[in-house]
Order: structure tokens, then sequence, then C-alpha cells
């Protein structure tokens, strides 16, 4: 499970400076440029290493010591590892150091690139077997869902914060059913990842809502940090949709 700490976070970051909402419309636009161009930027670093991690051969080691050999125990642990880096990564990235900040959203980077491979490993075996491109498919449709979700946001200039409270309780029961799941050994089927991908949205939304509302203009590290993780996470469950229903039309 994949989730992250956003509404946690809101007021970690000490709030003397001008929000975005309340700033004129050219330092909007410029903090809205900087914080989506560092979300692409993450999202080509992620590729960039994930491409180098499987040409180089690594992707198998690191699958048969960390997620073949060590069994439930290290699936655990990483579980717990990557929401807790996660955390900790968020926190840097809403730090007043600059430095700080970048080290927080490359080392979430990272944690992500880690975490998706045993998926990503699954989908490139079953495209070669089917000759569907699942991974770029899944990558294509989670782009235009979250391109869409963050225009509505922007054009409607509703308030979402309302959602926060909701979807950290559910964040946390879909990592129990997560967990779970690892530990008893059942499955997590499709309308799991359905249920999922409406989360991960209603977190994009959310926090889009919230950037604009309570971020200070400087603060686009750490904004950016918050979409690429439900960016990421909505990526995770679309995959994990597009690979189960192919197995089902087999």
């Amino acid at each position: 499970m994949r989730g992250n700490n956003t509404y946690a976070l809101d007021n970690a970051y000490e709030g003397d400076l001008e929000s975005v909402a309340n700033s004129p419309a050219t330092v909007r636009a410029a903090f809205i440029k900087r914080t989506y161009g560092h979300v692409f930027a993450s999202v080509l670093a992620f590729v960039a290493l994930e491409a180098v991690i499987f040409k180089s051969g690594a992707a198998d080691a690191i699958l048969k010591s960390v997620f073949t050999g060590g069994g439930k125990a290290a699936w655990i642990m990483l579980m717990v590892a990557f929401v807790g880096g996660g955390y900790v990564a968020q926190m840097m990235a809403h730090s007043r150091s600059v430095v700080t900040q970048y080290l927080g959203l490359g080392g979430y980077i990272l944690l992500e690139t880690l975490i998706f491979l045993p998926i990503l490993y699954r989908a490139d075996l079953m495209s070669q077997a089917s000759g569907q491109p699942f991974i770029a498919q899944a990558g294509m449709v989670t782009l235009l869902v979250f391109g869409a979700l963050t225009t509505f946001v922007f054009v409607s200039g509703k308030d979402f914060g309302f959602l926060g409270p909701m979807l950290t309780v559910l964040s946390f029961a879909a990592l129990g059913l997560v967990i779970a799941s690892v530990v008893i050994g059942f499955s997590l089927g499709l309308v799991f990842s359905v249920a999922m991908v409406v989360l991960a949205a209603g977190m994009i939304v959310f926090q889009t809502s919230e950037i604009m509302r309570t971020y200070g203009t400087d603060q686009h590290v750490g904004a950016a940090l918050a979409l690429f993780a439900s960016l990421a996470t909505m990526f995770f469950y679309i995959l994990r949709i597009f690979m189960a229903t192919s197995s089902n039309d087999d």
C-alpha cells in the first residue's frame, strides 16, 4: 500500500509566508509552473532510475535477495520502511532549507523506485508474453486522469479541504488491509485496486486544493512531492487493473 501524509503535514511548515491563494496572479502562476515542473522532473527521474536498474540486471538481484528471499518479514519491513521513510521525506521537503527539501524529494523518488520493482517486473514479463505494453498504457491513463483532476480543481476554484480527514482514515484502513494480506496470505483483488484508484484521485483533488489554499509561495518542492506520491499511487493500481483484466481475459 502506498499512501502519504499530506493532511498531517499541512501545518508542518511555519505559516509566516504568504499563501499561494493570497498572492498576485503572476506569483500564483509561477508557483504552479515550478510545482508541476518538479512533478514532471520527479516522474522522469523515477523512470530513469527504473530503466537503469532493469537494464543493468540489478532488478533480478534485488528481487531475489529482498522480495523473494526475505519472505513475509521482508515485505512487512519494506512497507514499514516505505511509510516511515515517506513521512520523513515529506517532512524534509517542507523544511526551510532548500537542500533538505531536495534531499527529501530525491529520497522519496528512491523509495518509490524500490517499491515499484516487483510490479514492474511482473508487468514486463506479462507484456513480453502478451505483446501488450501494460506499463506504457497504465502510465498514459494515469497522466490523463491526473491532468483532468488537477484542471478540474483549478477551473472550479472550490475548496476540497473537507476531504482531508476522510482520506486519511481511508488511507490507514487500506494500509491495514495490505499488511493483513501479506501476513495472512489473502489476495487483494480487482475491486481493491479500483477503490485505491478512487482514493488516489481523491488525494490528488484534495492536495491540489490544499496546495493553492495553504502552501507558501516557496513550498513548490513539498507540493511536488505530495502530488507525485498520489500520482505514483494511482499509477501503481491502474497498472494492477491492466494486469488483472488481461489475466482474466486469457
